[in-house]
């Protein structure tokens, strides 16, 4: 079956040398057997050390058979383990360069008496570079769930603090022109007990840049103890909110030194534009009737052009 997602995804979308291995594996993990999540988890865990390991070790820590970690590298697309060991070590390293010759802001470098004519270009150049870059971090299939979980959804809570509010408020809007009954509140507290107050039929939403942010985090336990389903938009895949998600959606997989909250908030913003044409093409109908229902009632609101 994940040689099959692998054969169709390439067919579909062309070659798949762009992809990280840990994207590969991440998008298809729904699909692997139960022994092949066992040397997934092990390779993401650990993929400084799998860049070295022998398949005979690599096996023996999954706890799998070695014919099984080949069919697992074969799947995502190696034609030996050899060659799935090299490309790993090869992404490591150049992630290692990456934050060696790290910029102070992501993607670019801002010196002291820059010259004001060359910022803009280089934000927009940055910008661009970044949501192109974001592409390798979302899963299709974790996406498609997403779009799903909010369509069916009887109640829409969002949770977060600090930088990711400008977030929030953008998705509840997009969200409540929908016509979904969304929710967000800035207060913790408030966001503590309408987490509180959510049921199985009701999903909540964490939105943190770092997804380690101790009150988001907490909110997202709260609302997996009502037993509400959870998604989490963040730029990390392994953080901790993510263990506490049913879904994730990851902006990126690299970490900035300085600056971060520009970038993070304007991938996180096209996150939001993406859930919401997702939702207006899963619900054409009932969604395009909200928009003009919800135009007539601003139309007024403005100066005529």
């Amino acid at each position: 079956m994940l040689q099959v997602y692998f054969r169709e995804n390439v067919e579909r979308h062309g070659m798949m040398e762009n992809e990280t291995i840990n994207y590969k594996i991440r998008s298809a993990y729904a699909l692997m057997r139960k022994s092949e999540k066992k040397v997934a988890d092990y390779v993401l865990e650990n993929e400084l050390a799998c860049s070295k390991i022998s398949l005979e070790k690599l096996s023996k820590r999954s706890n799998v058979s070695q014919p099984t970690v080949v069919r697992f590298v074969k799947a995502l697309g190696y034609d030996s383990f050899k060659e799935f060991r090299y490309n790993l070590l090869e992404e490591i390293t150049e992630r290692d360069k990456e934050k060696r010759t790290g910029n102070v802001l992501q993607n670019y470098s801002i010196e002291p008496g820059e010259a004001m004519k060359f910022i803009p270009a280089k934000v927009i150049a940055s910008s661009v570079e970044t949501l192109e870059n974001m592409l390798k971090s979302i899963s299709c299939d974790e996406f498609t769930q997403i779009v799903k979980m909010i369509s069916k959804a009887k109640k829409i809570v969002i949770c977060a603090v600090e930088n990711s509010t400008a977030v929030a408020k953008d998705l509840m809007t997009k969200l409540l022109y929908l016509g979904y009954d969304c929710r967000f509140d800035e207060d913790y507290y408030i966001q503590h007990v309408m987490a509180g107050a959510l049921t199985p039929e009701d999903v909540m939403i964490g939105i943190s840049y770092s997804g380690q942010s101790k009150d988001t985090v907490d909110i997202m336990k709260a609302a997996k103890k009502a037993r509400a389903q959870t998604i989490a938009i963040t730029n990390f895949e392994k953080s901790r909110i993510a263990k506490w998600s049913d879904a994730v959606l990851c902006s990126s997989q690299k970490q900035w030194m300085y600056g971060e909250c520009i970038f993070s908030r304007s991938s996180q913003m096209v996150i939001n534009d993406m859930i919401y044409a997702g939702l207006v093409a899963d619900n054409y109908d009932s969604c395009t009737q909200n928009l003009d229902k919800n135009s007539e009632i601003i139309q007024n609101r403005g100066y005529d052009m």
